[in-house]
């Protein structure tokens, strides 16, 4: 019997009973050629590879991270809470030793999902790694956490959760955001004022390879990660760099993510995005599952590569030489680019307007943080879209001193319902929720 090197754990969800529509790219099929691979493969019969069944997020899980618009249960389907939480059971089995890894295949993924929900923006209503994160966090402690995004798309609901958040280091490599949605995803986007250079996006051009991926890998995220050394590594493994994918226009290939996986080594990996139902998914997925195993993945191919058609140009890999050299000094100066940042300010603000591509959805949004030489600094959203809501969210970040932990208070109580259609407090000090 061959025998798994590392004891990984599997959570499955297609989630049979949910999809945008019967032919949308996100929809059940996603990873019912994912499961008829595995079985295929014999993956259930190697000793040291347990399958899981996922459990439910509660609505307060969802509360730690999301100010859902009007309320949780308005927004969120029970497919997406059991999606959620089978990333809450792969995180809970690695942080209880049951397993060395886990991962977990489930849909509909969240990485588009933001602080503030109104609807579905890139197929994602809640963020189901934030949510399984900070999950973990109250039960296990503060755990400082690098999260690799691989997703083809700028995990844009990721970066603004941890935005402002030293103690999760964020790094998205994905398809340049001026030719893929949602346009976000810059190297200046590089983090609010109690973390900047916490968030390090790092835009690849169209028809990158392995080579590209390869090289961003081990010349810019691995070097970052062994400077910050986390407790945790999660992987947002997003599959639609595949060659095949049709959303998108990159030339990643299933032995890729595989060496990929392999090299970053993460603790738990969460699937994402992945829209080639037949030619990527079953093959890349198998991939991560025997990398993560630490079994032998050499012979995972799609029955229709080939080398030469999937060949980066030269063009292709100087630039990326010098997107990844650019990045890493922006890095090594981020504590003097934060020093410049906040000097002589108390507040910092953000505006922006979201579009939720999926649902038709406009928003308008100011986010405001209090620069505090004790804290993260207490935070507040006021938020308008166009389905008539009007909110006020205070949040209190998990290391606030007691000074920021009184002004979120009083900010709650003094908002008026009169001007606001919601008004909501999330205070992570001491795990507590409250709406008017």
């Amino acid at each position: 019997m061959i025998k798994a090197k590392n004891k990984l754990g599997l959570v499955f969800f297609p989630a049979f009973d949910w999809a945008i529509s019967p032919t949308h790219p996100e929809r059940e099929e996603r990873l019912l050629y994912t499961q008829d691979q595995v079985f295929e493969e014999g993956i259930e019969d190697i000793n040291g590879i347990k399958f899981y069944n996922p459990d439910m997020a509660t609505v307060k899980d969802v509360e730690r991270v999301h100010f859902c618009v009007p309320d949780v249960m308005t927004r969120v389907t029970q497919s997406h809470l059991i999606s959620a939480g089978g990333a809450i059971k792969a995180a809970e089995m690695v942080m209880e030793k049951d397993v060395d890894k886990a991962f977990a295949i489930v849909r509909p993924p969240g990485h588009h999902a933001q602080r503030v929900v109104y609807g579905d923006r890139g197929f994602c209503i809640i963020n189901i790694e934030a949510v399984m994160l900070e999950n973990i966090r109250q039960r296990f402690g503060n755990k400082k956490i690098a999260i690799v995004d691989t997703d083809c798309h700028h995990g844009d609901g990721t970066q603004d959760i941890y935005w402002n958040d030293k103690d999760t280091l964020y790094i998205s490599f994905h398809q340049d955001g001026r030719t893929l949605y949602p346009g976000t995803g810059f190297i200046d986007e590089f983090g609010g004022p109690s973390a900047i250079g916490y968030n390090i996006n790092i835009p690849l051009p169209p028809e990158t390879g392995e080579e590209g991926f390869l090289y961003v890998l081990d010349n810019l995220v691995i070097p970052i990660l062994r400077e910050y050394k986390p407790d945790i590594i999660v992987n947002s493994a997003g599959q639609d760099n595949h060659y095949t994918d049709p959303i998108t226009n990159m030339k990643f290939t299933a032995h890729g993510y595989a060496e990929l996986n392999h090299r970053l080594n993460p603790d738990i990996a969460v699937l994402e995005g992945g829209y080639s139902i037949e030619g990527a998914l079953p093959y890349v997925n198998l991939g991560i599952i025997l990398a993560m195993a630490g079994l032998d993945y050499s012979r995972v191919k799609e029955p229709d590569y080939d080398p030469e058609k999937l060949r980066q140009s030269h063009r292709i890999t100087e630039y990326i030489k010098e997107l990844c050299d650019k990045i890493y000094s922006c890095w090594r100066r981020k504590d003097d680019i934060q020093r410049e940042t906040i000097k002589n300010k108390q507040y910092i603000s953000r505006s922006r307007n979201i579009y939720y591509d999926t649902d038709g959805i406009r928003e308008t949004q100011t986010q405001k943080f209090k620069v505090c030489p004790s804290c993260s600094g207490v935070n507040t959203i006021q938020s308008r879209s166009d389905l008539g809501y009007e909110i006020f969210a205070v949040s209190i970040p998990r290391d606030a001193c007691k000074a920021c932990i009184d002004e979120g208070y009083k900010m709650y109580e003094e908002a008026s319902r009169g001007k606001y259609s919601k008004v909501y407090l999330q205070d992570k000090v001491n795990d507590v929720f409250m709406s008017k």
